[in-house]
């Protein structure tokens, strides 16, 4: 029986494919019930105890915070440009004529137009999910933005730290569907890059999404100081003096 190298993408871009899907699934399971053991859940515990702390604040505390916000919803607009101009630049390539370097001979895996076009499909949809995340993320940092610019606000902290958590959690999704992106991307240049830059994509975030250090514990905010009125006693009249 003899092997065509067409048949190699059957067998190593579903193999890729299925050791990013099933690190991201098991990542997920430890996310959602030991979150103490993923990097992700390390930095959440940290961003509710900066929100609580936000909350109790001063004005020259909630300046702050609005900074940091400020400077995360400008990087989730700019990768969510970033993705949606790649996106638009891959489909005018798919709806162009012109001849494309990724049919070569050189390349060993299946070069067929068919093939291609799923191809770019694919790495079109990760692009624009990732696009999608960015917009999430960057929506939930602005809703955050209001709620702690609120004057003599009332809101609820735990409010405040599900917006902030759920902006967070939708950029790491972003990041995810560029991850996806990169080993998409790689597959232009046959199946056995792309299986290579899945394995090694596994292993380096295995490294960075994994936390062994013990969760710290954030001593628990003072309440919110009371002000003390300053009761001011009228002065006496002046004794008038007579001559």
């Amino acid at each position: 029986m003899d092997f065509h190298k067409e048949e190699l993408d059957l067998l190593l871009v579903p193999l890729a494919l299925a050791i990013l899907f099933s690190y991201n699934l098991f990542l997920l399971y430890r996310y959602l019930n030991h979150p103490h053991s993923t990097a992700i859940g390390f930095q959440n515990n940290d961003k509710r105890a900066w929100v609580e702390r936000i909350m109790q604040g001063d004005k020259d505390d909630v300046a702050i915070a609005l900074s940091v916000i400020s400077s995360n919803t400008s990087a989730a607009t700019v990768l969510a440009s970033i993705s949606l101009t790649l996106s638009s630049l891959i489909g005018a390539w798919l709806g162009g004529n012109s001849p494309n370097v990724f049919q070569s001979e050189l390349i060993y895996g299946d070069t067929r137009a068919c093939t291609l076009s799923i191809k770019y499909i694919s790495l079109m949809l990760c692009f624009l999910l990732a696009f999608s995340c960015f917009v999430s993320s960057a929506t939930h940092f602005v809703h955050a933005n209001y709620l702690i610019s609120i004057p003599s606000s009332d809101v609820p902290v735990k409010s405040v730290e599900t917006t902030v958590i759920r902006a967070g959690d939708f950029w790491c999704l972003g990041l995810r569907a560029l991850y996806f992106a990169l080993n998409l991307l790689m597959w232009f240049f046959g199946p056995v890059p792309m299986f290579v830059s899945a394995v090694i994509t596994v292993a380096i975030l295995c490294s960075a999404d994994v936390n062994s250090k013990p969760l710290h514990q954030h001593l628990p905010a003072p309440p919110r100081a009371q002000m003390t009125k300053r009761v001011v006693q009228p002065k006496s009249p002046a004794s008038v003096e007579f001559l």
